[in-house]
């Protein structure tokens, strides 16, 4: 399975499955599928438009054509398209991996970690590295000032802009791992940041984040080579979910010291069952930028 084939929908989908992870040797490990910058947007033959992606009808789809192709619509949000990626559902591939296949009781058919969302709020959901102090945590972690910009951690996703700064107060003096992206090399990254109070400077991390409409990350070129991602987005573990695994959490009930993986489909059954949190904490103008300073909060600069 190679590159697919874009189409000129620059518009995103009104919603869409967010990829967040792919599992390694899966059908979709075949394709050239980006977790958290690709959004599945519908299948070949299901004209795009702004009705709702119908979930169920995509699942159906995808089990009807296990081991034969299915041309799925991926929305990218870097270049801004849609196109066609061909992939072919299959179960054979966890069975034939798997040491104890009677466990797998309905192994996945693409191998992908998804979440319902909006894609034109999703966008929204990213920290832009403004400034890092020398000296500081960020700066050990390698952050770098105006080319990177945070979509995460290794728990799941964070839907409201409080939550990046809920979760480094949540691990003072313990590693927390974040997926960096760099829009000057193209690449997504694990980083892991340190907060703490000792490294001689205010703050937690000594780094300044944007976060906002004005803050979202630019589109490639497009005669830009596609980057890399890390190995860590590619799950060393098979989903024992048959098409979709919820990875997402309500920003209501969020708790950053309790979440150390996604989330798993019976744990998700309380939160909004769209995939997104109602925009109450969210900028859609660009707010002042946020620095960990003060103790304990993080403050406008």
């Amino acid at each position: 399975m190679g590159a697919g084939q874009s189409t000129s929908q620059n518009h995103p989908p009104s919603r869409a499955l967010h990829v967040l992870r792919v599992t390694p040797a899966s059908p979709a490990s075949r394709t050239d599928i980006e977790p958290y910058f690709d959004f599945i947007a519908g299948f070949e033959g299901d004209t795009p438009s702004p009705h709702d992606i119908d979930v169920s009808v995509l699942e159906h789809i995808v089990e009807g054509h296990e081991g034969r192709v299915l041309n799925l619509l991926v929305w990218n949000s870097k270049n801004q398209e849609t196109r066609v990626v061909p992939i072919i559902p299959s179960r054979a591939w966890a069975l034939s991996a798997s040491s104890h296949p009677d466990s797998i009781a309905r192994p996945s058919l693409l191998g992908l970690s998804m979440r319902m969302c909006q894609p034109e709020a999703a966008m929204d959901n990213v920290w832009h590295v403004l400034d890092v102090t020398e000296g500081s945590p960020a700066e050990d972690a390698g952050l770098v000032p105006m080319g990177d910009w945070v979509l995460g951690w290794s728990g799941g996703v964070l839907s409201a802009e409080n939550d990046f700064y809920d979760l480094v107060e949540a691990h003072v003096d313990k590693p927390l791992r974040i997926y960096v992206y760099s829009h000057d090399f193209d690449t997504l990254r694990e980083v892991v940041l340190v907060p703490n109070r000792q490294w001689g400077g205010d703050g937690l991390l000594g780094c300044v984040f944007g976060f906002g409409l004005l803050h979202r990350i630019p589109p490639q070129p497009a005669d830009r080579e596609p980057g890399k991602t890390p190995a860590e987005l590619h799950e060393p573990t098979f989903e024992d979910n048959d098409l979709f695994v919820p990875a997402d959490v309500s920003s209501e009930h969020y708790d950053p010291s309790q979440l150390s993986e996604p989330i798993s489909e019976d744990e998700d059954q309380h939160s909004d069952p769209h995939g997104m949190q109602p925009p109450s904490r969210m900028t859609m103008t660009s707010p002042g930028p946020r620095s960990a300073v003060n103790g304990n909060s993080m403050a406008s600069s």
